[in-house]
C-alpha cells in the first residue's frame, strides 16, 4: 500500500526544535499538527517546516501514551515518531480525535501517520480501520514494525468540526503517531466534493535526489512529495522557478517541478504503473491521477520534444504534448475511473520528436464515497452535553448514531434515506448519574423513550421535557428528585400514548393504564398514587404544584396512619372491582352460550359505488365472547401487524371474516382504533376494505373486516409461502390501478379529504379474483378544513421507505404525501424489490430506479420473475409515473386522478399486446386445500416509525465497511 511505497519518509523528517505552549486547535495558517502520545503538556516547533506540533490530550479523552521500543530509536529519529497513543478495547471499539474550529464546506487535507516500532513489546503488528466522520477512510495494515504507514485523505467537511476515528477490527490494538490537518482552496482537487473524497495512493517527485523531501514551506499546502528514481530514468533539473500553467489547477510547487525524469534510453518510453486492490466486494474503487510535466531545458531550434500519453495502451491525451519552458501542465481525469484494476501510463515520443518524453511528478488517489449522513447536529450537541455533564464512560465517541454498527451504547436511533439519523431512545439506567437533570435532554426532539432510572439525580424535573412531542415513556424510578412534577407532564399522562414511571417495579405510574383510569373515574385524589413515590424511590417528589413542600417529620403513630390507610383504600377498591367483574361475567354467561345474530342496531343497505353493488353492514358491535366463538377460540392467525394479530373467522351465516384483535403489547392505542372504526363506518368504496363491525369490550378492542383470501400485495411481490407463482404484468397493473382508485376516493370523494398516511404494499389486500383494496386506516388524517390541503401531526408515523421527504422534515402531511408513497408502491410492482434495501447501505428503491433509468436500463429494473412477458412501453410508462409520484417537490407530483388515468393507459398498452398468457389467475383453490396456510392481512409491519426503525437497525447491525486499502504503486 501507499505506506510501503513511502518508506523513505523516515529519512526525510528532521529533528524537532524549540518548545511551545499548545493554545487552541488551529494555528495562524489554519493548520492542526498533533504529535500523538506526547507525554508532556507543551508542544514544539519542528525545525525544517517551522510548524508547531502540540500534544493530543486536548483532542481525545481516551487511550494511553507509549514510547516506541528503544531498538528503533536513533539520534536522527524525529520527535513525531518517538511516541504513539494506543487505544485498547474490544472488537468494534471506536476511538476518536475531534478537530475543531474548522470552516463549514471547506476542503481539507487530513493526514494520519503510524509507526508501530514494537511500542507495546508484543511484536504483533496490528490491522485496524480509520474513519473520517461517519465515513470509512481506509484500513491501516502494519506489515512490519519499522515500516511507517501514511494515510491521507482530501475531503469536504460538512460542519465546523471533524472527527477522525480508529476502529478495532479484532486484528490488534489501534494506535497512531501523528495527525495533521491542512486547509485547501476548494478549486484544488475538484474530483473531491461533498459526496466523495480522495485517498492518497502515491505522490512522487520524479527525478529528485533520494534525500530531498518537499513539503511546507516549499509546498504551501504541506503535501509531502516523495523522491522517486529508477534505474531506467535519468534526472534533469533547474534552479529557475517553474510557473503554474493554466492547466495546473493543483498548484504544483516549483520545488517539485524543478526536477524531472527522462528515459535513459531515449528511444524508450517512461512507464508508470500501479495496481488497484479490489475491495471486499471484488469491485475496484475509482481512481484519480495527475501527471505533472514542465520543460526544464532550453530546447535548440533544431530539436523537438513531443510525446503521447497512453493509458493501458490506449491514447489518453487527445493532442500531442509540446511543453513550454518553465511552465507546468497537468494531465488528469476530471471524473474517477472505475474501468480497471491495473493502470499503466506510458509516455511515448512521437516520430517527429528528437528528445525523449519528460515527467516531473505524479499523484494517484483512490475515490471513496462520503455519502454517510451524520446525526442531526443539534442532537449531537445535546447528547455530547449529556456525556460531558455526567462523565459517561461508554463507547460514546464519534457520531452517536452513524454508522449503524457504531451506535452509542444505550442509544436507539431512527434512520431514513437521505435524512440525518435522529436519537429516538436513550437508556442511562443504573449509569451512576448524579446532580440535577440536564436541560440538554429536552433538545433531543426525536426521543420516544428516556430511561434515567436507578441513578442519583437530584433537583426538579425540567418542565421542558413536556415539549418532547414524540416521548412515550419517561422513567425516573430510583432517583432523589424533588419538587413538583411539571404540569405539562401531568397533562400528558392523560394521553394514552404517554407513560411516566416514578416508582420501582410493576407499580410504576402509568396514567394511561386501565387500573389508574378507574381510580380517576371514582374521583380518587392523585395523592394516593404519589404516596408510593414519596416514600419509595423519589421521596422528595410530589404533585401538588406550587404548594409542594417537603414533608415534615411525623411521629411513629402518624406515620403508621399515613402508610396503612391509603394501602387499605387501594386494596378495597381492587376487591370491589374484582367482585363486580365476576358478577358481570356470570350475567353474560346466563344470557347466551353461543353466538346469535344481533339484529338490533344493524342497518343493511344496498349501495352502488362507481357502478359496484355491495352490501354494507354498519354499527354492529360484537362482544369478546362472540369473537371467541367466531374465530373458534382465536385458533388461526392469518396476519400480524403493529395493532396485533389477525384471525380467521366465520359469522353465524357462514360469511368468512378477518378479526383484527389489539394485543396487550401493541404500541397503537385506542385513538388509532377509533379512527379506523369511525372512518370505515362512514366511507364505502369497492377498493377500500369493508368493515363488518367492531368490539370494544372492557380492555378488548377488535375490528371485523371482510375476508381477503389472497392476502397482501407485499406477500405476492416477495413470493412467500403459498404464492409460488409470480404476478403477471397485467395483474400488477390491474392491482395498481384499483389501489390508485381507492386513494383517489379518499382524496377527492370524501369531505373533508382524507389522507391515508401509511400507503404500502402490505396495506393493499387482494381477494380471490385479485381485486385490490386498501386497508389499515388507523393513521388516517382529515385535512383541517374544506379549503386546506394539508394536516399537521405531532409525531412522525408511517413506514420507512414510503415516507415523503417533506413529511419527514416538517411533520405536515398532504395528499401529495400519499402520492409519494403510492409511487414507491408502483416501483415495487415494477421491480419486485423492497422499498428500502439495507445492504450494504440504506438505499431507497427510488434512488436505485432513478440511477438505472438515467442510463436507459429499463430491463435492469423489471422484475425477472415476470419472465420478460410484458409490453416494454407499458413498463416504461408505469416507471415514469412512479418517478413523477416520488418527485422531491410535492407540487411536481401528479394527483391520484392523474395517476389513475395514466395507469389505465398502461393497462391498455399491455392488453393491446394480446398476450393470452397474461390472463388473471388465482391461487385461492390451491390455498383452500391447506387449512394451515398463512394469510397475511393488514399491516405486515408496524406503522410507527420508531418501531419500524428498530427492525431496520437490527438488519444493519452486522454491516462492516468494505472499502479496499487503495492502490499500491509498483
Amino acid at each position: 500500500m501507499a505506506g510501503r511505497w513511502m518508506v523513505l519518509l523516515l529519512l526525510g523528517l528532521a529533528a524537532g526544535g524549540g518548545v511551545i505552549q499548545a493554545h487552541g486547535q488551529v494555528d495562524s495558517l489554519g493548520f492542526i499538527s498533533i504529535d500523538c502520545g506526547l507525554h508532556v503538556e507543551t508542544g514544539y516547533v519542528e525545525n525544517t517546516t517551522k510548524l508547531s506540533y502540540v500534544p493530543d490530550a486536548a483532542f481525545t479523552d481516551t487511550g494511553t501514551n507509549h514510547n516506541i521500543s528503544a531498538e528503533y530509536l536513533t539520534p536522527t529519529t524525529d520527535k513525531i515518531w518517538r511516541n504513539v497513543r494506543s487505544f485498547g478495547g474490544g472488537d468494534g471499539t471506536r476511538s476518536c480525535y475531534t478537530l475543531r474550529s474548522l470552516v463549514f464546506g471547506l476542503k481539507y487535507l487530513i493526514r494520519a501517520m503510524f509507526l508501530y516500532a514494537n511500542y507495546d513489546g508484543l511484536n504483533r503488528s496490528p490491522t485496524f480501520d480509520v474513519y473520517i466522520g461517519v465515513n470509512y477512510w481506509q484500513t491501516v495494515n502494519i506489515s512490519e514494525g519499522d515500516m511507517p504507514v501514511i494515510a491521507e485523505i482530501i475531503t469536504v467537511i460538512s460542519g465546523d468540526y471533524l472527527e477522525v476515528c480508529l476502529v478495532n477490527t479484532g486484528s490488534g490494538t489501534p494506535f497512531i503517531s501523528s495527525l495533521e490537518l491542512r486547509p485547501l482552496q476548494n478549486k484544488l482537487y475538484p474530483q473531491a466534493d461533498a459526496s466523495r473524497a480522495l485517498v492518497l495512493a502515491g505522490r512522487a517527485n520524479a527525478g529528485a535526489s533520494t534525500d530531498i523531501f518537499v513539503r511546507y514551506p516549499d509546498d504551501p499546502h504541506d503535501r509531502i512529495w516523495i523522491p522517486l528514481t529508477m534505474d531506467e530514468w535519468s534526472a534533469i533539473s533547474t534552479t529557475n522557478k517553474v510557473q503554474n500553467g493554466v492547466t495546473d489547477i493543483f498548484e504544483a510547487p516549483s520545488a517539485v517541478m524543478q526536477t524531472a525524469a527522462t528515459p535513459t534510453n531515449s528511444s524508450r518510453p517512461i512507464v508508470v504503473a500501479w495496481d488497484v486492490e479490489p475491495s471486499a466486494k471484488d469491485k475496484p474503487p475509482g481512481s484519480v491521477f495527475m501527471l505533472y510535466m514542465g520543460e526544464l531545458q532550453r530546447i535548440p531550434s533544431n530539436a523537438i520534444r513531443q510525446f503521447h500519453v497512453k493509458l493501458n495502451r490506449k491514447l489518453w491525451n487527445q493532442t500531442t504534448l509540446g511543453l513550454r519552458y518553465l511552465e507546468t501542465i497537468v494531465l488528469y481525469n476530471p471524473q474517477p475511473d472505475y474501468a480497471s484494476q491495473q493502470y499503466i501510463f506510458s509516455l511515448e515520443a512521437t516520430a517527429n520528436s528528437t528528445l525523449p518524453p519528460i515527467l516531473n511528478a505524479f499523484e494517484v488517489f483512490s475515490v471513496i464515497p462520503t455519502t454517510g449522513i451524520a446525526t442531526v447536529p443539534q442532537e449531537v450537541s445535546a447528547i455530547t452535553t449529556v456525556r460531558n455533564k455526567y462523565q459517561v464512560k461508554r463507547n460514546w465517541m464519534g457520531d452517536p448514531c452513524a454508522p449503524v454498527n457504531f451506535v452509542w451504547n444505550g442509544l436507539r436511533c431512527s434512520y431514513a434515506v437521505s435524512s440525518p439519523p435522529t436519537i429516538t431512545g436513550l437508556n442511562l439506567s443504573s449509569s451512576g448519574l448524579s446532580g440535577n437533570m440536564s436541560s440538554a435532554f429536552a433538545s433531543l426532539k426525536g426521543l420516544i423513550y428516556l430511561d434515567l432510572s436507578h441513578n442519583n439525580l437530584t433537583g426538579s424535573i425540567p418542565d421542558t421535557l413536556s415539549q418532547l412531542s414524540s416521548l412515550t415513556l419517561l422513567d425516573l424510578t430510583g432517583n432523589q428528585l424533588s419538587g413538583s412534577i411539571p404540569s405539562g407532564l401531568l397533562k400528558r399522562t392523560q394521553d394514552d400514548t404517554f407513560t411516566l414511571r416514578l416508582i420501582h417495579g410493576t407499580s410504576s405510574i402509568n396514567f394511561s393504564s386501565d387500573v389508574y383510569s378507574s381510580y380517576f373515574d371514582h374521583h380518587y385524589d392523585l395523592h394516593v398514587l404519589f404516596f408510593f413515590a414519596r416514600y419509595g424511590d423519589n421521596p422528595k417528589l410530589c404533585n401538588n404544584g406550587n404548594s409542594c413542600q417537603p414533608l415534615k417529620k411525623k411521629t411513629r403513630s402518624m406515620l403508621v396512619v399515613y402508610v396503612v390507610v391509603p394501602i387499605l383504600a387501594v386494596l378495597l377498591i381492587v376487591l370491589l372491582s374484582v367482585l363486580l367483574l365476576c358478577i358481570r361475567r356470570r350475567k353474560q354467561a346466563t344470557i347466551t352460550n353461543s353466538v346469535r345474530p344481533q339484529n338490533e342496531g344493524i342497518i343493511v343497505n344496498t349501495q352502488r359505488s362507481n357502478g359496484h353493488t355491495s352490501l354494507q353492514i354498519e354499527n354492529r358491535r360484537f362482544t369478546y365472547h362472540e369473537l371467541e366463538a367466531i374465530t373458534n377460540g382465536f385458533q388461526r392467525v392469518i396476519g400480524r401487524g403493529g395493532f396485533g394479530n389477525v384471525y380467521d373467522g366465520f359469522l353465524e351465516d357462514g360469511t368468512q371474516v378477518a378479526v383484527k384483535l389489539r394485543s396487550e403489547s401493541s404500541q397503537q392505542g385506542v385513538q388509532e382504533f377509533l379512527t379506523e372504526a369511525q372512518t370505515l363506518a362512514k366511507i364505502h368504496h369497492k377498493n377500500l376494505v369493508s368493515l363488518i363491525g367492531y368490539c370494544k369490550d372492557r380492555e378488548y378492542l377488535a375490528l371485523v373486516y371482510e375476508y381477503m383470501s389472497e392476502g397482501s400485495l407485499h406477500e405476492h411481490l416477495r413470493g412467500r409461502e403459498h404464492n409460488t407463482r409470480s404476478l403477471t404484468w397485467r395483474q400488477r397493473l390491474h392491482i395498481a390501478m384499483e389501489s390508485a382508485k381507492g386513494l383517489e376516493y379518499l382524496h377527492k370523494g370524501c369531505n373533508p379529504p382524507l389522507i391515508h398516511r401509511d400507503v404500502k404494499t402490505a396495506n393493499i389486500l387482494l381477494n380471490a379474483n385479485l381485486d385490490a383494496k386498501i386497508a389499515d386506516f388507523g393513521l388516517l388524517k382529515a385535512c383541517n378544513s374544506d379549503g386546506d390541503t394539508h394536516a399537521s401531526t405531532a409525531r412522525l408515523v408511517g413506514t420507512p421507505g414510503y415516507l415523503a421527504p417533506e413529511y419527514r422534515a416538517t411533520f405536515q402531511v398532504t395528499n401529495k404525501s400519499d402520492v409519494y408513497s403510492f409511487g414507491v408502491v408502483l416501483l415495487e410492482i415494477v421491480t419486485g424489490r423492497p422499498a428500502l434495501r439495507s445492504n450494504p447501505e440504506p438505499t431507497s428503491i427510488v434512488q436505485w430506479v432513478r440511477q438505472c433509468l438515467a442510463r436507459g436500463n429499463i430491463e435492469g429494473v423489471v422484475d425477472l420473475r415476470m419472465g420478460g412477458n410484458h409490453d416494454i412501453n407499458s413498463v416504461w410508462k408505469a416507471a415514469d409515473i412512479a418517478l413523477k409520484c416520488t418527485s422531491e417537490a410535492p407540487e411536481q407530483r401528479p394527483t391520484m386522478t392523474d395517476v389513475v388515468a395514466q395507469l389505465h393507459e398502461c393497462l391498455e398498452l399491455e392488453v393491446a399486446r394480446g398476450d393470452t398468457d397474461a390472463d388473471f389467475y388465482t391461487a385461492a383453490a390451491a390455498s383452500r386445500g391447506n387449512p394451515n396456510g398463512s394469510r397475511w392481512y393488514g399491516s405486515a409491519m408496524s406503522t410507527n416509525v420508531s418501531q419500524s426503525s428498530t427492525v431496520f437497525e437490527m438488519e444493519h447491525l452486522q454491516r462492516v465497511p468494505t472499502m479496499s486499502t487503495g492502490p499500491a504503486v509498483r
